[in-house]
């Protein structure tokens, strides 16, 4: 089911209404769903019914991605503020502490609701967050040029090249290790999505000094990487267990950095296990 929930957040200048978009199917514990910087929630749809069988599954689309709006003026797109927002969120649709799972940016938040006791466990894949300072700069520069791309790209260009595999390798291959499985229309999407994407310049601005460094004490945490991962290198899932010692590391053969459509079984086999008799 795809529905938008309102509520109020704090601002400097007084509380400001705010809508998130968000698709939500399955039974069971609750577990959010989130994407990464410049995607959408349909990021998850290779494994969201797989883990409706088992979970409450709540995909959303991050302020300023997707459906949903930019935050209010007055707020940053940054690590606390999408913290609180999603906190909100959660309230908002009577969920209290889910399961939570993300990639890339949302990797990175779901490690950050961790870590603030919102969430009971989380499965983080390819976060952000655990990079060297080169490393952080290139992928920055990737993300950057593939916004530009996008934005400057016609939509007809993007359907043709859609329509083949090879086109398809052309538009995703950063991000995907297997972009010719992805289907044309969820190419399209995507493509419009990170070029349509009001909050990816300002996420990307308040992410140049973000380390996540803190361990997340007290839930289970499982984080994966894809061994293809051309965006975030795998060796940064070794720094990530260095800062969460308990974390359980996992290795997804074959998978880049958008691993749920690489490997859609696998995945969900991993998002499952790191929520499962929790």
């Amino acid at each position: 089911m795809s529905a938008t929930v309102s509520f109020q957040v704090p601002t400097p200048h007084g509380p400001r209404p705010m809508t998130v978009a968000y698709a939500r199917k399955g039974a069971g514990d609750p577990l959010l769903l989130l994407h990464g910087i410049g995607h959408h929630r349909q990021a998850w749809d290779p494994v969201a019914d797989i883990l409706a069988t088992e979970r409450d599954v709540i995909a959303v689309d991050l302020p300023g991605c997707g459906r949903s709006p930019a935050l209010p003026d007055g707020l940053a797109h940054d690590l606390p503020t999408m913290s609180a927002v999603l906190g909100a969120f959660c309230e908002a649709l009577e969920i209290e502490r889910p399961h939570a799972a993300g990639n890339s940016l949302g990797g990175l938040l779901a490690l950050e609701l961790g870590r603030t006791g919102r969430v009971r466990s989380v499965t983080a894949l390819s976060p952000a967050g655990f990079w060297a300072p080169a490393e952080r700069r290139y992928a920055f520069g990737v993300l950057t040029c593939m916004r530009h791309t996008a934005r400057r790209m016609p939509v007809p260009l993007v359907e043709r090249l859609s329509r083949t595999a090879a086109g398809r390798v052309v538009l995703t291959s950063t991000i995907y290790a297997r972009p010719g499985r992805r289907s044309p229309e969820a190419v399209v999407a995507e493509t419009l999505a990170l070029a349509r994407a009001e909050g990816f310049s300002e996420t990307l601005r308040s992410g140049r000094q973000v380390r996540f460094a803190d361990d997340v004490p007290g839930i289970p945490v499982t984080v994966a990487w894809g061994s293809r991962d051309r965006l975030l290198l795998p060796r940064q899932g070794v720094r990530a267990k260095h800062a969460i010692p308990r974390a359980r590391l996992v290795r997804l053969p074959g998978c880049g950095h958008v691993p749920m459509n690489d490997d859609p079984a696998l995945v969900a086999r991993v998002v499952l296990d790191g929520s499962r008799g929790r």
